[in-house]
């Protein structure tokens, strides 16, 4: 009995080609909690370019120093692209998710993500109903949340930071709006060995209380579990003899 192998197949085994990585094609054309969060988090740590000499070919690339953030987030897209790994000259390991999808950077660049965005990224246009999945996203890349100690007593900051100062700025006024509170200045830092300024704003204390109701309430299904469980235990902070933690 012969076998009849379809021709696709027979294409792909002769020329040495696998089959195309799956990924759900529809995930950043309808807004939903999952894909604000997503695209809050490329916002901050993501990029798209066009690879050189193909045509049509678009790449995304996600980043984080967290595996296993990235294996949830790739199963929220249904794709089953591969996680690489990489380490830079002082030994610290990132890893990276990367999706060669013409169709998803394509509307990536419809909602503002933009090839070399890191200096000139845009305010994006967010629902707000999906704003609080955006920001913690974007927060859960590049942001932080520590309790420290001042004259004995602990305090809490929740820290926001980009290159872009427009998108920064723009990104804790609509924030600050929502929260019902003042909004934060804008501080310009330099890290060290960078030529470009950084920018960030800060919450503290209240505003900390605020912005975790904001970004978990209801409880959502995609965060990075060590942030959270950072605002959960300043729930239950003593009030001294407290060791700074950083999440």
């Amino acid at each position: 009995m012969r076998v009849r192998i379809p021709l696709p197949a027979i294409k792909n085994k002769i020329m040495g080609m696998t089959p195309k990585k799956h990924i759900n094609i529809q995930f950043f054309k309808q807004w939903s909690s999952d894909m604000a969060y997503i695209l809050g988090y490329i916002a901050a740590d993501g990029n798209i370019h066009k690879r050189k000499n193909r045509i049509n070919s678009w790449m995304l690339n996600i980043t984080s120093k967290d595996k296993n953030h990235l294996v949830v987030l790739k199963n929220a897209m249904n794709s089953d692209h591969g996680i690489s790994s990489k380490q830079n000259g002082q030994g610290d390991v990132s890893y990276q998710l990367i999706i060669c999808h013409a169709e998803i950077c394509k509307d990536l660049r419809r909602l503002g993500i933009h090839p070399r965005k890191t200096f000139t990224l845009k305010p994006i246009k967010v629902p707000k109903e999906f704003f609080s999945d955006f920001v913690r996203g974007y927060f859960d890349a590049d942001g932080s949340v520590y309790i420290y100690v001042v004259n004995g007593t602990p305090q809490i900051k929740a820290h926001f930071t980009g290159a872009s100062r427009i998108f920064i700025e723009k990104l804790g006024l609509i924030l600050s709006q929502l929260l019902g509170i003042k909004e934060k200045p804008i501080y310009t830092t330099k890290a060290k060995g960078v030529r470009q300024n950084m920018y960030h704003f800060d919450f503290y204390i209240r505003d900390c209380q605020r912005l975790f109701d904001f970004m978990y309430t209801p409880m959502p299904s995609l965060y990075l579990s060590r942030k959270y469980e950072m605002f959960e235990k300043w729930k239950f902070v003593k009030r001294r003899h407290y060791i700074r933690q950083v999440a």
